[in-house]
């Protein structure tokens, strides 16, 4: 789809006449794929987007003055663009503070947020410095050293002894991903600003996922989200690091498609 001067590649698993429209969002370095599972296991009144985000996957970059607010308002743009209705925004990592920024900027035909090992936070001063550190390394020549670092603290013990089919999927998704738009990425990482001071104004329901064993994403955070939201509770997923989406994508799966079952019900109880 074109939007502006922006390429977006995407896609979608239709659903006659449906109930919600959930959209996923790739964390950072990733891309759409992720979700595959995911997209191929939603109940049959769901349809469901997957998209690459500006400058990942097959989408296209443009200027690399990226921010958390810029794919926002890409994502804004985007969902318009579809005529999406009782959208559903379900966002990992980097994705989920985009779908809290888009939250923030337009509730228009919201109906949920899932959020999954994410967090509102803005970065402390030591991540910022270790973004900058990342940044130094992948523009000195050192991007297999920068993907070799990353994949190590990314996945639960039973993915790292027994899924070496999906760290190197991974791998590959970040070795594909231009350099230049992983140093934009950690930029925008590093510039976001809170969005924990609007959680109280997010009125639709929210669930909260965490893999057990992520290292990246404290159970503490996941605790801050959700005493200030609307939340059906913090569901945390054993076997499972920072992408528990792909590493236990059955109980996934089976989580969120509960919660839209729920957002239904809720929906049609009200009228």
């Amino acid at each position: 789809m074109e939007i502006d001067d922006l390429q977006v590649y995407y896609k979608i698993r239709n659903a006659e006449n449906p109930d919600l429209t959930v959209v996923f969002i790739h964390g950072f370095p990733f891309d759409s794929s992720i979700w595959d599972k995911q997209m191929e296991d939603l109940p049959e009144n769901v349809c469901g987007i997957s998209y690459d985000i500006r400058g990942f996957g097959k989408s296209s970059g443009g200027h690399h003055f990226f921010s958390i607010d810029l794919f926002a308002a890409d994502l804004i743009r985007f969902l318009q663009k579809l005529s999406a209705r009782r959208i559903v925004l379900c966002g990992v990592s980097m994705g989920g503070y985009i779908a809290l920024r888009a939250a923030q900027r337009s509730s228009d035909h919201l109906a949920g947020l899932i959020l999954c090992d994410t967090n509102a936070s803005a970065d402390s001063n030591e991540a910022k410095l270790k973004r900058f550190e990342s940044i130094n390394l992948i523009t000195g020549g050192g991007k297999a050293q920068f993907i070799e670092g990353f994949l190590k603290g990314l996945f639960s013990k039973k993915t790292n002894e027994e899924n070496q089919k999906l760290i190197d999927q991974i791998g590959r998704i970040m070795s594909g991903t231009n350099d230049d738009s992983i140093c934009a990425g950690q930029l925008a990482l590093a510039s976001r600003t809170e969005t924990v001071s609007f959680l109280p104004a997010i009125s639709v329901p929210c669930l909260i996922i965490r893999g057990a064993e992520d290292q990246m994403m404290s159970i503490e955070q996941a605790e801050q989200m959700d005493s200030q939201l609307n939340s059906h509770g913090i569901l945390e997923l054993a076997d499972a690091g920072h992408l528990p989406n792909a590493e236990n994508p059955e109980a996934f799966n089976e989580a969120i498609n509960n919660f839209l079952l729920e957002i239904n019900k809720g929906s049609d109880d009200r009228g």
